[in-house]
């Protein structure tokens, strides 16, 4: 198995030294590299830079190994499970498991001796099929005896390498059909030995292998046509297939490996994939440097030859991509008419209107925009079984995934947020955090860690804040963060609950763009979830946040008289919603300390309107109508709703059309023709950064992003010049390219 996959059961913090010495020469034992264990350490705090390369290098070996089985015991430990494994029946289905390929089984396919036995053509065939003909090639006649119980057993010598495959066969060719003139004699008794791989020729062991080009496999375990027809059922990318003349036939498996340890890792997933699929492999013949059986020879009586070459698919990367491709833990086809009178219930809302549960929620905004305040408000929400942004959330238990603060810092929020909200915190039990500031590793390490803790936890949603801790790979590359977003989905189906994070806008003003083009990185982040839900900052007016110092004004006030006096016997009602009245009032009816006391609390309210910021939500729904945009204040540290509707006309913060805006000035301006036309590239730029995916727009794409017409677009495009058009698709120009032509027609002009 991957021991990698075994580390991401283990915890690096969790282990003692010993135990994380163990694993680093478990790894190494097994042929990873220090970077693999490095890589691993660095979960832990007590990582420090260097000290895994240090220590691998005392790493010498001994008499008694710490081998794989030391990982995998310390994943067991800790949640790791394996499925049965069982013995391939000739009747059965092949079983598929991660790795196993899902084919029919077939009957054992038979094999027989050459007709023409030719011992030169079969070593010939061998090496023109394996090696270059500079190639040094490595083979072994000598051997020697040796008792096992009982039985005498003759073993391989280190053998030869000093000789090219070109070499070899031109001295075959002129042998006379005598092999033993080329290779020295062989012992009938025990046959003859050749290595797949190419040395160096200073030697015979994995280090003076020159290129890890093939891999052995065999098993003395399975009759002989059970073997052949499995190596050919399982497509296996054989480059030659040879008969041992004894209990194996030999597949030599094109590998292809850049480096040794890549060679290891596409071993261990052979060997893998062969296990799970009834074909017990022997583990001894992973090293490069193994010896196989060489054609051409007499083993006991018995021909070593060769029984076919280049079967299967043409190399390591087809067939794991075919292995991966027929995978049976994807589900079978459904026919609509089993369905159509009677669908599946659909799964019951989370946040009603907008999110079902099982379901994957973006909270999208730019900085300061309180998106982890809102996102501890909704698991509030969630635990209480109360609203959320004036959306009614089911109850029950919710886990929050903590990236950001550290963890004093996110238990006195989450209480600061309780107490501004006025909830009794009766149900904080439902409520689990996982604390993992400076601690945090790529989503794709992280959710099987995170779909291990919480299995157990009955959580109907998982909040993760922010993602842009965890994120794998380029955030503006499409296809890395298609792999990024479907982890949210292993999350989602394995646990059974709702996966919900933030994410960050992009910078700029994003009043002009749509909400889903508004967040950060790919348009996938935004294209991915069930429901994406987009923060953006309104502009306050000076006169608004006056209204609202006010209004905070007079409650105090009225608040402060009401203690002494009654409120109609005082106060008329114009009095009541002007401060400076309510104020008079107050310095005539209270008492001096009492009116010193008020102001107190009307200085603090005034400090507080100041802080206070003002947001619309958007939201794209897959699952429910689309809702009205909300208006929301972000009145530190919650969000709440206006109920008054003063919001309503307030415009994007730095959209044009703003009542003052410095740029509304410049529009009683003429602009020039160059103004105008770097006006018009700048909205084509725009627009394009927006709307293209791997590199390429639609123009109708543009042209509803700008508000266009197709025509218009067109023009746009034409007259910019750095962007090609072919029918409806548009993408840049070769930027180097359009330069050298730009200076060719210079050159042209003078």
């Amino acid at each position: 198995m991957d021991l990698l996959n075994a580390l991401e059961y283990i915890s690096p913090s969790e282990l003692d030294y010993q135990d994380w010495v163990n694993v680093g020469m478990a790894l190494k034992q097994e042929g990873y590299s220090v970077k693999d264990w490095d890589d691993w350490s660095r979960a832990d705090s007590r990582y420090h830079s260097g000290e895994c390369e240090k220590k691998w290098q005392s790493f010498n070996g001994s008499a008694s190994p710490v081998t794989a089985g030391t990982i995998v015991q310390m994943a067991k430990d800790r949640g790791m499970t394996f499925r049965e494994s069982k013995e391939l029946g000739w009747n059965d289905e092949i079983a598929f498991e991660q790795g196993d390929i899902g084919v029919t089984a077939c009957e054992g396919v038979k094999f027989h001796e050459p007709a023409n036995w030719n011992p030169v053509n079969e070593i010939v065939t061998y090496l023109e099929t394996l090696f270059d003909s500079s190639e040094n090639v490595g083979y072994v006649t000598e051997t020697y005896k040796k008792n096992d119980n009982g039985k005498v057993k003759y073993s391989p010598t280190q053998g030869s390498c000093d000789r090219t495959a070109g070499e070899l066969i031109a001295a075959l060719n002129n042998c006379d059909g005598d092999i033993s003139n080329v290779f020295g004699d062989y012992k009938p008794e025990a046959g003859a030995w050749i290595r797949f791989n190419p040395l160096d020729g200073k030697g015979v062991k994995n280090e003076n292998v020159t290129d890890y080009r093939y891999a052995l496999v065999e098993s003395d375990c399975m009759a002989l046509e059970e073997q052949n027809a499995i190596i050919r059922e399982l497509e296996l990318p054989v480059a030659v297939l040879v008969y041992s003349g004894g209990k194996s036939v030999h597949a030599i498996v094109k590998i292809d490996a850049a480096n040794y340890n890549e060679y290891r890792k596409r071993v261990d997933y052979l060997y893998n994939v062969c296990n799970k699929n009834g074909f017990e492999i022997d583990k001894q013949n992973r090293n490069p440097s193994r010896l196989s059986r060489m054609p051409g020879v007499i083993r006991n009586g018995k021909k070593q030859f060769i029984i076919d070459t280049n079967i299967g698919k043409s190399d390591f990367a087809e067939w794991k991509d075919w292995v991966e491709s027929i995978n049976d833990d994807l589900p079978d086809l459904d026919n609509l008419a089993d369905f159509f009178e009677n669908p599946p219930e659909l799964a019951p809302p989370l946040i009603e209107g907008v999110l079902r549960q099982g379901h994957k929620m973006l909270l999208g905004g730019p900085s300061k925009a309180g998106k982890s305040f809102g996102l501890i408000e909704l698991c509030i929400a969630i635990a209480e079984g109360t609203e959320w942004f004036g959306f009614k959330c089911a109850q029950g238990n919710v886990l929050y995934v903590n990236l950001e603060l550290d963890r004093a810092s996110c238990f006195h929020r989450f209480k600061d947020v309780y107490e501004a909200l006025g909830l009794e915190p009766k149900n904080l039990n439902r409520i689990d955090i996982w604390n993992l500031r400076g601690k945090s590793v790529p989503m794709d390490k992280l959710a099987p860690m995170l779909i291990r803790r919480a299995l157990k936890g009955n959580f109907i949603a998982v909040v993760i804040d922010p993602i842009y801790k965890v994120i794998t790979g380029d955030e503006n590359s499409a296809d890395q963060m298609a792999h990024f977003c479907n982890q949210f989905d292993k999350v989602c189906t394995e646990i059974g609950c709702a996966v919900i994070y933030c994410h960050h806008h992009s910078k700029g003003a994003q009043g002009g763009k749509k909400s889903m083009d508004r967040v950060s990185g790919s348009g996938v982040f935004a294209r991915d979830p069930d429901a994406l839900l987009d923060l953006t900052r309104l502009e306050i007016s000076d006169d608004l946040m006056k209204q609202q110092k006010d209004e905070r004004t007079c409650k105090i006030c009225k608040d402060w008289i009401g203690r002494f006096n009654k409120i109609s016997e005082v106060c008329s009602q114009d009095d009541l919603v002007m401060s400076n009245n309510m104020i008079d009032i107050a310095r005539k009816t209270l008492p001096e300390q009492s009116f010193k006391l008020m102001m107190s609390d009307v200085a603090r309210a005034e400090k507080t309107v100041k802080g206070m910021s003002a947001w619309r939500i958007e939201g794209t729904l897959r699952e429910f109508p689309a809702f009205d945009a909300l208006n929301l204040w972000f009145d530190y540290p919650i969000h709440k709703s206006d109920t008054t509707g003063v919001l309503k006309d307030c415009n994007f913060e730095g959209d044009f059309n703003i009542k003052g805006s410095p740029y509304k000035k410049n529009f009683s301006k003429k602009k020039s023709e160059s103004e105008r036309k770097q006006e018009q590239n700048n909205a084509l730029e725009t627009a394009f950064s927006g709307a293209e995916e791997n590199g390429q727009a639609n123009v109708a794409d543009l042209a509803e992003y700008m508000g266009k017409s197709e025509k218009t677009v067109r023009r746009y495009i034409k007259e910019h010049g750095g962007f090609w058009i072919d029918g409806g698709e548009v993408g840049r120009k070769d930027t180097d390219k359009v330069d050298k032509l730009s200076r060719m027609s210079e050159g042209q002009s003078r």
